[in-house]
């Protein structure tokens, strides 16, 4: 690091996580050891291992970042108020599946191997706290208490990545409906003013 600022490691250490992600989505993550990996991304092996201590210490850091990169994309994309929720919901899956779905069928083969399933069960556990207080700043904007909005949120984040993981319109179709249905009947109990007036 003697050569390097602390803000040029850091960089140069979120550039090989992104780039290492991307190269694991592209090659499978059985199989892939750091030489490989190396290769694919442009990298030399003693780059990698100047940052991270092992193969699995890449994983599990890169995993965890990108994926909570992924989050923040999904939430900047939240609706603005009640009228743009339909937008919202209808487009967000298909987004999603075509931006991320490479890195969403990575994260199940990192979080259910054996050998990474506690990292998961720790990201999902930071997962849950970080959805809540998304709840919590559509509260204002929908009208609507966070603790209705945080399981809803949970059901379209399900229904997305499943889709984005199998393609299964049937799913995530008939999850969506249910969710416009739900939101619907709250936005009717907890904020009436937002519904346009009939003429």
């Amino acid at each position: 690091m003697a050569n390097y600022t602390k803000e040029q490691w850091n960089a140069k250490k979120i550039e090989l996580m992104e780039t290492c992600f991307n190269g694991f989505a592209d090659l499978g993550l059985h199989g892939t050891g750091i030489r490989t990996l190396a290769k694919h991304c442009g990298y030399n092996t003693t780059m990698i291992y100047t940052y991270f201590k092992d193969l699995d210490d890449l994983i599990v850091q890169s995993t965890e970042y990108c994926m909570s990169r992924v989050e923040d994309e999904f939430m900047a994309k939240a609706p603005t108020d009640v009228a743009d929720l339909r937008r919202f919901i209808d487009e967000i899956p298909y987004w999603t599946a075509q931006k991320h779905g490479k890195k969403y069928r990575l994260m199940y083969q990192v979080y259910t191997h054996p050998k990474y399933r506690e990292y998961g069960k720790k990201f999902f556990a930071g997962v849950d706290a970080r959805y809540t207080e998304y709840a919590k700043s559509l509260e204002p904007k929908l009208g609507i208490p966070y603790q209705k909005l945080t399981p809803l949120i949970f059901i379209l984040i399900r229904a997305c990545v499943h889709y984005a993981l199998f393609e299964d319109e049937f799913y995530l179709k008939s999850q969506i409906e249910a969710l416009k249905e739900t939101l619907e009947l709250f936005i009717r109990k907890y904020n009436p003013n937002a519904i346009p007036k009939e003429d």
